[in-house]
């Protein structure tokens, strides 16, 4: 009788907190050599902690961590690198002015000198074994969101691990890359590595992964045989509610409503972030903006809110040329903008403010005479809460005191409250768990229904082809294509997103 072979990695009752809050509670789990486990939790389940924990960042309060059978302590990433495990983080950790053979040895003993040779040879035969396609020599400034993926796990291969642990390695990739990441996954699990994915994507979960381990609010909740689970089953587990998975295209009457000719925006070098951007958005449609990190998301939607003050081109809204105007301008105009940002809280609201505060940011203008009326604001912050079920003390609450969904809501609640004829929602569910993310769909589509133009800006291509009428591909700052979500697939545009194909517009 053979002896069973330890797990690569055991969790017993590691527990993790931060002050009062709970991160992990008591949780245990197990990863087997030779299997791809997924993590899974909404926001604030504990995934990530628990994780830093594998890799050194943090410092389990109680429990034990065991690897191939033996208990360890793990203080810091080397004690992590000295096990065998490596960590590629959602955020890389990359020299941008060093290449790809650099940043894969920094930080290693070894002398000064560097045998680039043996290196460039080590670092092509780690590739050629899982299917990795690295230039070493290439600086990192120049490489794709992809390739710099690429280079953060060949730096952890190099360094001798056989426990990966990848945090949202899909958020910015297309499903082409996404495919290709899934192929070099699965050549390391049959290569006998052990391999954890802490993903929101459950279709990607069911397509890559052995065993899915769910987390909810900091304890560990069970284990299944990803063959044995569906997209309903794991979404129960996570929320602990059955919960309806669907979003149900809003059908609406639509009407012209903004059109944007030539839009380009330079930096200060002179550098274009956009060039010579042109659509329309009709009021009574959602119209999506797909595209890989960094194509000009952010130029687009600060440009058309008026925070852009370098743009050039027109943007008429409702019949008004707004180009070239501020905020506060553009309001004085008679036009009406919604702008949810990417950054919650370094442009959408004042952490340091609390509800009502921040609904007065928005709406002082409104008020008449040199003393602000903090009575209205109050009163409204409570009506939002109450519309929108904002997990908050009341209006006096602190925004950077709330979870990131709440800070959403808030977030959106007040664009929505001032009556927009425009919405620019930028990643508004980034980071967000799945019941604050429909929250937020349901939110935009009767925004739709009552002919409010949305411009939407989105990485997850399945959520863009439901929620959507038009996809807008941006690509170098560069529109290269306009296609239309009902017909379009996620091949197509993942194409288009790497200007490997190009498509003409589709009419709204």
């Amino acid at each position: 009788m053979t002896t069973p072979r330890p797990h690569a990695i055991e969790l017993r009752d590691v527990t993790k907190t931060f002050g009062s809050v709970v991160a992990n509670d008591r949780v245990s789990l197990a990863v087997r050599r030779g299997e791809i486990l997924a993590l899974l939790g909404e926001n604030g389940s504990g995934k990530t902690t628990l994780m830093n924990m594998l890799s050194g960042i943090y410092y389990p309060d109680s429990g034990h961590i065991l690897v191939d059978g033996r208990e360890v302590t793990i203080r810091a990433p080397k004690d992590a690198f000295a096990l065998g495990i490596g960590m590629i983080h959602q955020h890389f950790k990359l020299v941008d002015v060093l290449t790809a053979a650099e940043n894969i040895v920094l930080g290693l003993s070894g002398g000064v000198r560097l045998d680039r040779k043996a290196l460039a040879g080590r670092i092509r035969e780690i590739s050629a074994k899982y299917g990795f396609a690295l230039e070493p020599d290439k600086k990192v400034y120049r490489m794709s969101v992809c390739e710099k993926q690429t280079v953060e796990i060949v730096k952890v291969l190099y360094r001798g691990a056989d426990i990966l642990i990848l945090d949202e390695p899909t958020a910015v990739l297309t499903p082409q890359e996404t495919d290709r990441l899934f192929a070099i996954l699965r050549a390391m699990r049959a290569d006998g590595k052990a391999i954890v994915i802490i993903t929101h994507k459950l279709h990607e979960v069911l397509s890559v992964s052995d065993r899915v381990t769910i987390l909810r609010k900091g304890r560990y909740i069970e284990t299944v045989e990803t063959a044995r689970a569906d997209v309903q089953s794991l979404t129960d587990g996570m929320v602990g509610r059955p919960m309806r998975l669907a979003i149900s295209r809003v059908e609406a009457e639509t009407k012209p409503l903004c059109g944007v000719r030539g839009l380009t925006v330079r930096h200060k070098d002179g550098h274009s972030v956009l060039e010579g951007v042109s659509f329309d958005l009709c009021g009574g449609e959602i119209l999506g903006v797909a595209g890989v990190a960094g194509s000009g998301q952010q130029a687009l939607c600060e440009a058309l809110a008026g925070l852009e003050p370098g743009a050039q081109g027109r943007i008429v809204v409702g019949g008004v040329n707004i180009a070239g105007m501020n905020p506060g301008q553009i309001l004085a105009a008679g036009v009406r903008i919604g702008f949810v940002p990417e950054d919650r809280l370094g442009v959408g609201l004042v952490g340091s403010l609390n509800i009502a505060e921040n609904l007065l940011v928005r709406g002082y203008r409104k008020q008449r005479g040199i003393f602000l009326r903090r009575g209205p604001a109050k009163a409204q912050a409570g009506e939002l809460i109450r519309w929108l079920a904002v997990n908050a003390t009341g209006p006096g609450q602190r925004v950077s005191k709330l979870s990131g969904g709440n800070v959403q809501k808030v977030l959106l609640g007040r664009e929505l409250m001032e009556a927009p004829q425009m919405i620019i929602a930028a990643y508004p569910v980034r980071g967000l768990d799945i019941s604050a993310s429909y929250t937020v769909y349901d939110l935009l589509q009767a925004q739709k229904a009552k002919g409010v133009g949305v411009l939407f800006v989105g990485e997850d291509l399945d959520v863009l082809l439901e929620l959507c009428d038009r996809i807008m591909v941006l690509c170098g700052g560069r529109v290269s294509g306009i296609v239309d979500a009902r017909t379009a697939t996620k091949e197509e545009i993942g194409l288009m997103m790497t200007h490997a194909h190009r498509r003409t517009e589709a009419a709204p």
